[in-house]
């Protein structure tokens, strides 16, 4: 898998007032820790993290920082977390974990769904009961996606995870052989479909109670 350098500066200040300063300068601050790592502050510019991102998903990017301090130290690392301002989604704070090329390293990767269940046509709905599957491989091998082609799926099917061919390099971090995508038949979309209205009804018919409880109390008062 291709590394992607990022610049990243080392910064001296922390605190809400100089992240602010950071962020009107167009750029964020971040820190970098690992297992072997003590954190390390940077800054980071706003627009070359941009560009990074576009080449592919944020949690699967490996990257080659680049430390300035006085002379440059080259990390290499991934993306743990990443703060977005909740209204903006501008970028708040970034997290960098430092990853070792030859240790394995626990990783989501997406699920995608390609072509049309046969099911459907009969009735039954198509359910994504995992979007993304956590793996364990070296940080080079890891996968871009699961693709599961559900073309031939009809009711009552089901593809599980140890369906899905892997490399030899790469395995399931969970033990259970668990469900990837089905298809449901009409009775049961009906069924799940009564159930979610039964708990709504339940729920509204408690918070009836609960407000009658605390007008009842209120008058007592």
């Amino acid at each position: 898998m291709e590394r992607f350098e990022l610049q990243t500066t080392v910064r001296k200040s922390t605190g809400n007032s100089p992240a602010r300063s950071l962020r009107r300068s167009g750029h964020i601050p971040a820190v970098l820790y690992g297992p072997k790592t003590d954190p390390i502050l940077l800054s980071v510019n706003i627009k070359d993290l941009e560009h990074v991102f576009k080449q592919g998903n944020v949690s699967q990017i490996i990257l080659n920082l680049i430390i300035q301090n006085g002379k440059k130290i080259a990390k290499a690392a991934m993306v743990k977390e990443l703060q977005t301002h909740p209204v903006s989604g501008n970028f708040i704070h970034i997290d960098f974990y430092e990853i070792d090329m030859k240790r394995q390293i626990n990783v989501m990767v997406p699920v995608i769904i390609k072509g049309e269940a046969a099911g459907i046509e009969s009735g039954g709905m198509l359910n994504i009961v995992r979007r993304e599957v956590e793996l364990l491989c070296l940080p080079g091998d890891i996968p871009e996606a699961i693709e599961i082609d559900v073309t031939d799926m009809d009711i009552g099917d089901s593809i599980h995870i140890e369906d899905i061919p892997l490399s030899d390099n790469v395995e399931i971090s969970a033990d259970s052989n668990f469900t990837l995508v089905t298809v449901l038949s009409p009775k049961v979309e009906e069924e799940v479909v009564e159930e979610e209205e039964a708990e709504l009804e339940e729920g509204e018919a408690e918070e009836g109670a609960e407000e009658g409880e605390s007008d009842e109390s209120s008058e007592e008062k």
